[in-house]
């Protein structure tokens, strides 16, 4: 199992007066279940790698086991994914070994300690059960998860139940290494060891400063306590009585907001601008634009369509459509359908949306896509954001022409994108607008361009 911590802070070295690991030293840790060593496969001023590799022994794991249990004298004790997949063995190396940069303490560099910094943590192997984006957005980061093929021979079985994790964001390391910490069994939704009441208390700890607010608190509490009622009730009791607006002991820096939130109200300000009510989300995926829609009262029908059905189960069970009071219920729409064919479903609504959705379709299928929406389903406002290409030289880790998401067919630099944006509006009868979401850089703009279209 392995994690690696990469930062661009100058001079990058100093992580290792974050992780209290010398960047020039091997060191190993007998933990629970193996050896865990930390060592740095690159370190200078520019760039530094720290990585913790667990090296995982699952039959020593037994014999220090209780005697009962699956693993016991079983094929499973020696032939399963332990050993190879990150899981909640690598999260109790994480506390053990990074104990004190968990804590956010540094004697040597408590100024950087305390202060947010370009990170890149990458979990190469992880089992993954559900979309981790879900939890990890909500927290500030920029989320890759490239699916794992079961056979890289035979592709036409699909995708294994492991993903490839790369986190991007800028934040302290404390908070970075106690996202991982809990979200590591949350995602694989298993422990290896016995659960009792003391994880209640790791849980408030770690999760100290996020975890009251993230919108997936009680499925993180009911996973990181392996389903036990009893403790996840009182988690989330414990967590309801935070007052997230009460003094720190120590005093953090406000975490930045993700790109993601910016992104969703840059997009719900413009539809608010151009006074629609009826709206498209096109390309919905699984709803994290349609949540917002559907607080604002603004917006009194709401369609959400997308080509994959499970995404669209997914939208459904996070906006908790079977719970929600008639007259909130009958606001919203499902769809299933391809966006590149026209379907009568989607004309005469007020404005649509294809947040982040174009760089998903084959180049030679776009003008079909502009049929449909553009032409075909012709609402009055059309919103369109996409990842600006320059940008990406300043993501830590992103090697150069490599695209931010496995399943982008392409990104386009600003110039690119606006000839996109002409060439539709002159062929349907549009103006069109382009604006920028994220901290705009003077050399390369800002992360994710926009284009709104109006009739």
């Amino acid at each position: 199992m392995l994690l690696t911590i990469t930062t661009t802070h100058r001079p990058a070295t100093d992580l290792g007066y974050l992780l209290v690991k010398h960047p020039g030293r091997l060191q190993s840790f007998e933990v629970s279940g193996g050896t865990a060593h930390v060592f740095y496969p690159e370190a200078g001023e520019d760039r530094c790698t720290a990585a913790l590799l667990l090296d995982a022994d699952p039959a020593a794991r037994s014999a220090k086991g209780p005697g009962k249990g699956p693993d016991t004298f079983t094929l499973r004790q020696h032939v399963n994914d332990r050993p190879y997949a990150a899981s909640s063995l690598l999260a109790v190396a994480l506390g053990r070994v990074l104990r004190t940069a968990l804590r956010g303490d540094s004697r040597d560099r408590p100024e950087l300690a305390a202060t947010p910094i370009p990170l890149e943590l990458r979990i190469p192997a992880l089992r993954c059960k559900g979309d981790a984006a879900t939890f990890f957005e909500p927290l500030g980061w920029t989320v890759e998860a490239a699916p794992i093929p079961l056979d890289a021979a035979h592709p036409e079985w699909g995708p294994s139940r492991y993903v490839d994790l790369t986190l991007r964001g800028t934040m302290r390391l404390a908070d970075a290494l106690n996202h991982v910490y809990v979200l590591l069994p949350v995602l694989d939704d298993a422990k290896h060891y016995w659960v009792s009441s003391d994880e209640v208390e790791k849980l408030i700890r770690a999760g100290t400063g996020w975890l009251a607010e993230h919108p997936a608190k009680g499925v993180i509490a009911r996973r990181y306590l392996a389903h036990r009622t009893s403790l996840t009730n009182e988690a989330l009791s414990r967590l309801s009585d935070v007052d997230p607006d009460a003094d720190s002991v120590i005093e953090r820096a406000p975490r930045p907001e993700s790109l993601a939130a910016l992104r969703r109200a840059a997009v719900v300000r413009q539809l608010a601008e151009a006074g629609a009510s009826r709206v498209l989300d096109l390309g919905c995926g699984p709803g994290a634009l349609l949540g917002e829609l559907i607080r604002d009262r603004r917006f009194t029908e709401i369609v959400g369509a997308d080509v994959s059905t499970v995404s669209l189960e997914m939208a459904a069970r996070r906006l908790r459509l079977d719970r929600l009071p008639d007259r909130q219920r009958a606001r919203i729409r499902l769809l299933q359908t391809a966006l590149t064919y026209r379907d009568d479903r989607l004309r005469g609504y007020d404005a649509a949306v294809l947040m982040e959705v174009v760089e998903h379709v084959d180049p030679p299928r776009l003008p079909a896509l502009a049929a449909s929406v553009f032409g075909h389903a012709a609402p009055r406002t059309v919103v369109v954001t996409t990842p600006n290409v320059e940008y990406n030289v300043r993501y830590p880790g992103l090697e150069h022409g490599r695209m931010r998401h496995h399943d982008h067919r392409f990104e386009w630099d600003r110039a690119q994108f606006g000839a996109w944006c002409d060439d539709v509006a002159a062929r349907y009868g549009y103006t069109v607008t382009r604006h920028g979401i994220g901290e705009e850089d003077l050399e390369v703009g800002t992360s994710t361009q926009m284009a709104v279209f109006k009739k």
